[in-house]
């Protein structure tokens, strides 16, 4: 049984994952996608997306972490996958199931599962540049762009053309992320082709987790945005322990306080300072699904722009930011 971080596009940055994986385990990260369309991604794009590359392509909890790719271009696929090999990342992930607009729009993502033919090109010429026992290439991808009748032509042509391992995000790409999940098709699926086959979409809780799994009738689990609210949900899934909706879980909560201030910390230091207090938003946001002091804290930082500020409320709630004299 594996657990997997899922790429989450503007979620999961590095800043991201380095949290998520210190309070919890997981076999496998993915990064946010890096974008090939009419030039071949050069060195420097591949390290802003994934410095750690610079540690071994691991998360400094240990976490190996692929770097995904997103294009429609063998060709141009192929050479930016060349480009990213010698930086020693955990693998190759091919991104065929982003449901956005913009990407979309652009020949990316989801709605190329109406072109098998484009899958199986591209995965064909990324694999030809992969070397043999090397870095292993993967790919994600949804049941379809309106509807799931070329959910299995596709996920055979990928396996076709060498892809060694395949996540299926369970919702076509119109269904976004609206649940439900469709985990009975991933069964489908994974009885179709000859490669592992991971489940993903709208695995929230630990009997989310256990329906997935036996819904789709495969061992290993990719978790996304259930991760991001619930930094504790893969150590409880190996635990198989369920919490009572109830509980404040005080205990993870103030184990999760000095890992809030180091993410702020490190968004602060990223990005502009007019950025910066959304992504604490949008995490303290999504953690309030399962933790209510979350949920307070949220409401009480939501109107404030300043970092100062911010850091005066962190420091109210018991999460102390330490700041270097200026």
């Amino acid at each position: 049984m594996r657990l997997m971080l899922a790429p989450m596009e503007g979620l999961a940055d590095e800043v991201l994952r380095e949290a998520l994986t210190e309070l919890a385990r997981y076999d496998q990260a993915v990064t946010e996608f890096v974008r090939v369309s009419a030039n071949v991604v050069p060195r420097r794009s591949f390290l802003r997306v994934s410095p750690e590359l610079r540690n071994g392509g691991r998360t400094r909890s240990g976490t190996p972490v692929q770097v995904q790719l997103l294009g429609a271009d063998p060709q141009r696929m192929a050479a930016s996958a060349a480009v990213a090999l010698p930086l020693s990342p955990a693998g190759i992930d091919l991104n065929f199931g982003c449901p956005a607009p913009t990407v979309n729009r652009h020949r990316g993502g989801a709605v190329l599962l109406d072109e098998p033919e484009t899958l199986h090109a591209v995965a064909a010429a990324v694999r030809q540049v992969m070397p043999v026992g090397g870095a292993p290439l993967s790919a994600k991808m949804r049941l379809g762009v309106a509807d799931k009748g070329r959910a299995v032509e596709c996920a055979q042509a990928l396996a076709a053309a060498g892809v060694e391992r395949l996540v299926v995000h369970a919702r076509t790409k119109l269904e976004g992320y609206r649940p439900p999940a469709h985990w009975s098709w991933v069964a489908r699926i994974a009885e179709a082709v000859p490669v592992p086959v991971v489940a993903n979409g709208e695995v929230w809780t630990v009997a989310d987790w256990r329906r997935c799994r036996a819904e789709s009738g495969v061992a290993d689990v990719m978790i996304g945005r259930g991760a991001v609210a619930d930094p504790f949900l893969a150590r409880d899934i190996r635990s198989d322990l369920i919490h009572d909706p109830r509980d404040p879980r005080e205990a993870d909560w103030q184990a999760l306080k000095p890992v809030i201030a180091h993410f702020w910390q490190r968004v602060c230091h990223k990005l502009e300072a007019r950025h910066a207090p959304g992504r604490l938003k949008q995490w303290l946001n999504l953690l309030g699904r399962r933790f209510p002091q979350a949920a307070e804290l949220f409401a009480q930082l939501r109107p404030l722009r300043e970092l100062h500020r911010i850091d005066l409320g962190l420091q109210a709630a018991g999460i102390v930011v330490e700041r270097e004299a200026a």
